[in-house]
C-alpha cells in the first residue's frame, strides 16, 4: 500500500511528539529537530528506530544524519566550514534535503538547521518509493 505525504507526515509527527515528548502542533515541516523540537544528538538513534519501525524500512546509520561522518573528515571541514568536497559529500548523502541556503554559508554550527521535519518526510518517502 502507498502512503500519501499527509499520511507519511502523520506518522513522523506521532514518531517526534513520542520520542521528543513534545506536543502535536508544534511539528509542523519547517521546523527543525534541534532548534525547533528540541531533539539532541542521542535522540536521533531513537528517532530512527522508531521510524523503521513505523515505517517497516531499514535506515543505516548516518544514512538519515549523516553530519557525524563529515565532521570526523578533515577532507570535508576547513576552519569551520564545509568545504567543497564536504559539500558535494552532504548533496550525496542528503539528497532527499534542499541544502542550497546552507551552501551560501556553509558554517558546520548550521548543519542542524538542515535536519527538519520536511527532510525526514522526503526520506521515508523515497525509501518507501524506492521499496
Amino acid at each position: 500500500m502507498t502512503m500519501s505525504r499527509d499520511e507519511i507526515f502523520g506518522q513522523v509527527q506521532e514518531v517526534l511528539v513520542d520520542a521528543l515528548g513534545i506536543d502535536d502542533d508544534e511539528v509542523s515541516e519547517e521546523a527543525t529537530l534541534m532548534g525547533d523540537l528540541g531533539a539532541e544528538s542521542i535522540d536521533f538513534l531513537d528517532i530512527v528506530f522508531r521510524l523503521e519501525k513505523t515505517f517497516g524500512i531499514k535506515i543505516p546509520r548516518e544514512e538519515l544524519f549523516p553530519a557525524e561522518t563529515l565532521m570526523n573528515n578533515p577532507e570535508f571541514v576547513n576552519n569551520g566550514k564545509l568545504t567543497e568536497k564536504g559539500l558535494a559529500e552532504l548533496r550525496d548523502k542528503m539528497s532527499h534535503t534542499d541544502i542550497s541556503a546552507f551552501e551560501s554559508d556553509p558554517d558546520v554550527n548550521k548543519l542542524g538547521d538542515l535536519f527538519t521535519v520536511r527532510m525526514i518526510v522526503n526520506f521515508v518517502q523515497s525509501k518507501l518509493e524506492a521499496a
